[in-house]
């Protein structure tokens, strides 16, 4: 079973519907004994850091997510805002994050040409070795809408990057903790690829 975290911030119909078709057991909950009897856990999210987390945090969930994550050691993906959080905090707000990876997140840097949000489709570079992304098609491209990216303090927690005026981290990976900013689940074949892994690790 794979419980898509409700904690009010996440587009949980899209996660949902690309999860089951990737042959997954879904069930969306906001529920501590749910998350605790999972087999994997997806963290979705959109919209501002500190918003996140402050709904995260009135959540009731944060023991049980600890738990989850870093005593029990199962697989847990978070998309997007979902990714981010994992973090230490963000330029974007004072909130701190879950913590469970060493980054933070920055501001994309204005520059000539640029547009800020980075939104549309973008091929990604692969750092890593990982079950997530191994046997993906090297030309995969998948889609983006963010203005902050992560900062990981250590090169091994990144899993993949971009290029969007400057390269960025798109995806990280810490044991069985895992993030992708961009949005698998919008991200068709490619997406359906990655999601299908996450259902089989």
């Amino acid at each position: 079973m794979i419980v898509v975290l409700d904690y009010g911030v996440g587009n949980l119909a899209s996660v949902c519907n690309m999860l089951r078709k990737a042959g997954g057991d879904v069930l969306i909950s906001s529920d501590s004994a749910d998350v605790l009897a999972a087999d994997k856990l997806l963290l979705p999210g959109v919209g501002h850091f500190d918003h996140g987390m402050k709904m995260l945090n009135a959540s009731g969930l944060r023991e049980a997510l600890d738990q989850f994550a870093l005593g029990l050691k199962r697989p847990v993906l978070g998309i997007c805002l979902g990714a981010q959080i994992l973090g230490q905090g963000s330029e974007e707000g004072d909130a701190l994050g879950l913590g469970w990876i060493d980054m933070v997140c920055r501001r994309l840097p204005a520059m000539p040409g640029i547009r800020i949000p980075h939104m549309g489709w973008n091929q990604i570079t692969h750092k890593k070795s990982s079950p997530l992304l191994d046997g993906m098609d090297v030309d995969a491209r998948f889609y983006f809408v963010h203005s902050y990216h992560m900062e990981c303090a250590y090169n091994e927690d990144v899993l993949a990057t971009a290029s969007h005026g400057i390269k960025f981290t798109c995806a990280v990976q810490r044991s069985n903790i895992m993030g992708t900013q961009f949005h698998p689940e919008k991200s068709l074949r490619h997406g359906l690829a990655l999601m299908k892994s996450f259902v089989e690790l």
